[in-house]
């Protein structure tokens, strides 16, 4: 099934704090429990947060009260602001709202329930779109993968990450479903374990060969010359081609640098923002100590014991070899590749 979709008049996903243990979907009636999820992580990934976002627009048009399509649209105001407020990093989850909200302005409509059939509509293109967009992404990344190689992976960024597919991962999807035979590391990442429980468990769906690895391991595979290219994804692209992903992505691609290992981020052009010249302008997420204190309630420490827990750090562009995109894969200056893309041009 999809990460996200709707179903039966509620927005019905996976439950991504239960993976690998247990596959099980929650149904979210409203737009303030689709923002929950997205806040809880129950949904993550930039994609499948902009696909929530949009369906909780969906949803709060379908529960709004309004008899008035003006009345509508003030429910749908509401909204947009709770949903935004969700997560700040990743620039898809205002993307997806953005949308929806330019549609419902798009042009007039008879009636309330004109309006609310048409954002379901869009709601439904937007998640429909992702699917293309990630399996574009994966054939165009997968010619830089060769047989044999072993591949180092950040985070999460496979079917679970988007609505369906995947970005980075979706590239070794890709390339697994063309025949070539290599081997993925994949970073646990903390302090979450996105890629132990999650990027683990998409491979051993796929049937994948990989090793999971600790987060501090991936300079010794890099230095052993095992790690022939690395591929991670984002969450918000700057207008120079800086970038946010999880945490520990930018001391991944200094080692890459210093190991000349080609790093490449994928990602599609709704996660890049032009509205930002660069990565220090993007906001990075900070969220509760526990996560780092007692992952999962498993305590790791006394509980007054102080953490930290930035969930994003950014990588400048400078690090990177290229930006796999649903239109080709962007070069340097991506201050002019990037724009391309933007535009709907092939890179």
């Amino acid at each position: 099934m999809r990460t996200v979709e709707w179903a039966n008049g509620v927005v019905r996903m996976i439950d991504q704090k239960a993976l690998p243990w247990e596959f099980k979907t929650v149904d979210l009636p409203d737009y303030q429990s689709v923002a929950a999820a997205i806040q809880d992580m129950t949904v993550r990934g930039a994609p499948a947060i902009g696909a929530s976002a949009a369906f909780g627009m969906a949803i709060a048009a379908q529960n709004s009260p309004a008899k008035t399509v003006d009345g509508l649209m003030s429910d749908l105001q509401q909204a947009a602001g709770i949903l935004k407020a969700a997560r700040p990093t990743a620039v898809n989850l205002a993307w997806g709202v953005d949308r929806m909200m330019g549609c419902a302005q798009s042009q007039p409509y008879s009636s309330p329930d004109e309006l609310r059939q048409t954002l379901l509509d869009e709601a439904q293109r937007i998640a429909d779109e992702d699917v293309e967009i990630n399996r574009a992404m994966g054939a165009n990344g997968a010619v830089l993968i060769q047989d044999g190689i072993t591949v180092l992976h950040h985070c999460n960024t496979g079917a679970l990450a988007t609505v369906d597919y995947g970005t980075a991962l979706g590239v070794i999807r890709a390339a697994f479903e063309q025949g070539k035979k290599f081997h993925v590391l994949l970073d646990e990442t903390r302090p979450r374990l996105q890629g132990a429980r999650l990027s683990a468990w998409e491979m051993e769906q796929l049937g994948q060969s990989y090793d999971i690895i600790p987060d501090t391991a991936a300079g010794y595979y890099m230095r052993k010359g095992e790690v022939k290219l690395i591929l991670v994804g984002a969450d918000r692209v700057a207008a120079n081609g800086d970038f946010a992903n999880k945490i520990g992505t930018y001391q991944v691609a200094i080692m890459a640098k210093e190991h000349d290992i080609p790093f490449y981020t994928v990602s599609p052009a709704s996660t890049i923002d032009f509205n930002l010249p660069d990565g220090d302008h993007i906001p990075i997420e900070e969220r509760g100590k526990d996560e780092v204190l007692t992952p999962y309630g498993n305590p790791l420490t006394p509980p007054h014991f102080h953490a930290r827990n930035p969930a994003f750090d950014v990588t400048p562009h400078r690090y990177l070899s290229g930006i796999i995109t649903e239109r080709g894969i962007a070069r340097p200056p991506f201050s002019e590749s990037l724009k391309r893309v933007v535009a709907g041009e092939q890179v």
